[in-house]
């Protein structure tokens, strides 16, 4: 179970400080070995590199996967370390576990709310004998991790501390649980009509529309001759849904990273017939197509700060862009993108500011 692999970050970073694995990840296989635990009936959550799952390939675990980069990098490590692909076997965070799970494996995610769809996926399919361990760095600790837990499974058995990480075991499902996965976010569109937005657990911004997105509808303005529009790092589906109250005629693309993010789009985009790309990357989106791509680009991952998936993202808009066409992006104004956004694109101007988020008008 504990056999060395080389276990890459996807993408590659420069900053050293990144590592692809933690000391929660080994304290899990640790107390694993520890315990003699052993079965094929194993669900591994936010393993966003591969460490736990590909450690635990021979127990044939299935992979909760909510992001297309997360699939990408845990198939290019088991190429790496020789395991064979086929034995991969991913499966999307709202799809429910085909069989009562023995075990089940989480790297307790940033968002308390992606903790919660997790716990109340593996409750559906848990047993009396059900074991669910989760790992976290201490640092990261808060009591509302156990408040959560407590809401799901009578026992929760917290280990002592290890390398600066610890584990939260969890056994004995309740018999009555909320299973309510979507939160509903108030918003007034710009037609002036007050409407519901609705995410699923665990997408950025759960308690509002997040504040640079409104800042960017707040500047957002159409040419008439807008044809397609690509929505990148489209979460909840906000600036696309925006941009169809405009113009509902527009022919509309979203792509998001997150398998999340875009069912929520789905849900916000129901009336609006849209292209939804479930992608870390556009290389598989046609070139000289947009009139216009609108971004608001993460740079927040996990506990993590790191602006190399933006940079790549702007290289493949400018790639996608119609020669005539331009790309609005939102970013908060201490990330300076326009030093980068300067190599890309031909001409790059502010076209709104104020004293946190900064709109970026470029052009090809």
């Amino acid at each position: 179970m504990n056999k060395p692999l080389k276990i890459s970050r996807y993408p590659a970073s420069d900053n050293r400080s990144l590592k692809s694995y933690s000391a929660a990840d080994e304290y899990i296989l640790n107390y694993l070995s520890e315990h003699k635990i052993d079965t094929d009936e194993v669900a591994v959550f936010n393993d966003r590199f591969g460490y736990l799952s590909l450690h635990l390939i021979d127990n044939n675990p299935t992979i909760i996967s909510n992001y297309k980069s997360q699939e990408y990098a845990i198939i290019n490590n088991a190429e790496d370390n020789e395991i064979d692909i086929d034995k991969l076997k991913f499966q999307s965070p709202l799809e429910s576990l085909t069989n009562n799970i023995d075990l089940a494996i989480i790297k307790v995610p940033k968002s308390l709310d992606l903790f919660r769809l997790y716990l109340i996926q593996i409750h559906k399919s848990s047993t009396e004998s059900t074991r669910i361990v989760c790992g976290f760095m201490t640092k990261y600790f808060t009591k509302q991790m156990l408040t959560i837990a407590s809401e799901y499974f009578d026992v929760q058995e917290q280990s002592l501390a290890w390398k600066k990480s610890r584990l939260l075991i969890l056994s004995v499902p309740k018999t009555i649980v909320n299973t309510d996965i979507i939160n509903t976010l108030p918003h007034e569109n710009l037609n002036g009509q007050e409407v519901i937005i609705k995410q699923y657990f665990g997408v950025f911004s759960a308690k509002h529309i997040d504040y640079a997105t409104q800042f960017l509808i707040q500047n957002l303005e159409l040419d008439s001759e807008v044809e397609r529009v690509l929505d990148v790092a489209s979460g909840n589906g906000i600036l696309a849904y925006e941009i169809s109250c405009l113009k509902p005629d527009v022919e509309l693309h979203l792509l998001d990273d997150s398998y999340l993010a875009n069912a929520s789009a789905k849900i916000n985009l129901n009336d609006q017939e849209a292209t939804f790309h479930y992608a870390h990357n556009l290389v598989d989106i046609e070139s000289d197509y947009f009139d216009l791509v609108v971004c608001n680009p993460p740079f927040h991952f996990e506990h993590e700060n790191n602006i190399d998936i933006a940079l790549e993202l702007f290289h493949g808009i400018a790639r996608v862009l119609h020669e005539d066409g331009r790309f609005l992006c939102v970013a908060n104004l201490h990330l300076n993108y326009k030093t980068h956004l300067s190599k890309i694109f031909e001409q790059v101007e502010v076209t709104a500011m104020n004293s946190k988020f900064v709109v970026y008008e470029c052009w090809k």
